[in-house]
C-alpha cells in the first residue's frame, strides 16, 4: 500500500539577476517590451509536484509511488528517486520528449519571471492507476496536463480510491465544471488562499460550499499556518517557526505530504496538519524543493519543541 503521486516531474533553473525589473521598462513602451537580463548566478534543481510530493512522504517513511511521465533527460532523476525508496514503476521516460521545465528569474525586489516548458507532462493523459502500484492508499492528484488529471479523478471516483485534489498552478486554465468534477467525492481539496479564492470565482462556492462535494478543505496560509475546514468544523493550525526562510518553492507540497502521512497514521485532523506545516518548515530553509533531509528522530524532536506533543 502507498500514496501514489501524481503531476509534473520537471527540472528548474533559477536565475538571480541583480537589478529590478521595473527599472528596466520603459515608460510608455510596454507593448513592445524586448528585453535580456543579464544574471549572476544559475542553478538547476529537481521538482516538479510529483516528486516533490513523493520525496517528502518518503522521507517521513511512508511509501510512496510516482505516476507521470518524463523526458529521455530524467533516466538519472527517476534512478535517484528510486534510490530513496520511491516506487518509480509508473515514472514513464518518453524517448522522443523533453523533461518538464521552468526557467525562473528573480530579481532584487524578489520579482519573479518565469516561463515552463511542459515537454513530456503533456502526455501523462495516458498514464492511469493500472500503470503504478495497485490498490494505493490515496492518490495526490496535483497539477499536470488537464486529460490526466480528470482520467485520475474518474479512476478514483470508479475505483473507490481517496484523492487529493490539488489542482494549485493549473486553475487559471479551469472551468467551474473542471474544478466542481474534481472536487466532488474528493478526500481533501487544497490550495493557498489565492488559490481557493480562484476556486470560489470560478464555482460560487466557498469552503463550505466546496463541503458539499469534498470531505475536507485545506487552505495554506503561508506564515500565517494552514486552516483545515471539515463537516464537523474549522481547524486552525499554527506554522512551526523556521530557523531561516531561504526559499519558500515546495513548501506547499512538503505540507501536503505531511498532511496526508498523519491523516493516513489516523492522527486526526490538528495533528496531521501540524505535520504538514513542520514539514514544510524544513522545505523552506533550504533553496530548491527537495534539498531538505531528516530523520524520523529528528523530526519527531522538532516538532516536540514546536508544538510540545509528540507527533505521533
Amino acid at each position: 500500500m502507498a500514496v501514489v503521486a501524481t503531476g509534473s516531474v520537471a527540472f528548474d533553473y533559477i536565475f538571480t539577476f541583480r537589478g529590478r525589473f521595473g527599472d528596466q521598462i520603459v515608460p510608455g513602451k510596454t507593448h513592445i517590451i524586448n528585453l535580456s537580463f543579464l544574471v549572476d548566478s544559475m542553478e538547476k534543481r529537481r521538482g516538479g509536484v510529483a516528486a516533490n510530493y513523493a520525496y517528502n512522504l518518503a522521507l517521513l517513511g511512508c511509501p510512496a509511488a510516482v505516476l507521470a511521465t518524463a523526458g529521455r533527460d530524467a533516466a538519472e532523476y527517476r534512478e535517484w528517486l528510486s534510490g530513496l525508496g520511491v516506487d518509480c514503476r509508473g515514472l514513464v521516460l518518453l524517448p522522443d520528449e523533453l523533461t518538464a521545465t521552468g526557467f525562473t528569474t528573480t530579481d532584487l525586489n524578489d520579482n519573479q519571471i518565469t516561463g515552463y516548458y511542459g515537454g513530456a507532462m503533456l502526455r501523462a493523459g495516458r498514464l492511469g492507476l493500472a500503470d503504478t502500484v495497485p490498490d494505493p492508499d490515496a492518490v495526490i492528484v496535483g497539477p499536470n496536463a488537464p486529460d490526466a488529471m480528470q482520467r485520475l479523478v474518474r479512476e478514483c471516483r470508479d475505483a473507490g480510491v481517496r484523492w487529493v485534489f490539488d489542482p494549485a498552478h493549473q486553475l487559471p486554465h479551469m472551468t467551474g465544471p473542471d474544478i466542481e468534477d474534481g472536487s466532488r467525492g474528493a478526500w481533501i481539496v487544497v490550495g493557498n488562499d489565492y488559490e481557493l479564492e480562484l476556486i470560489r470565482q470560478r464555482t460560487g462556492r466557498d469552503a463550505s460550499g466546496l463541503l458539499e462535494l469534498a470531505e475536507m478543505v485545506v487552505t495554506t496560509l503561508g506564515r500565517e499556518g494552514s486552516r483545515i475546514s471539515t463537516r464537523d468544523g474549522d481547524f486552525s493550525i499554527p506554522p512551526a517557526q523556521p530557523a531561516r526562510e531561504v526559499d519558500p518553492v515546495g513548501a506547499g507540497d512538503a505540507y501536503r505530504a505531511g498532511l496526508v502521512h498523519g491523516l493516513l497514521r489516523g492522527l486526526g485532523v490538528e495533528r496531521a496538519g501540524r505535520i504538514g506545516s513542520l514539514a514544510a518548515t524544513y522545505c523552506i530553509e533550504q533553496t530548491g524543493t527537495i534539498e531538505h533531509r531528516y530523520t524520523g528522530d529528528e523530526f519527531a524532536a522538532r516538532f516536540r519543541d514546536a508544538y510540545g506533543h509528540e507527533p505521533w
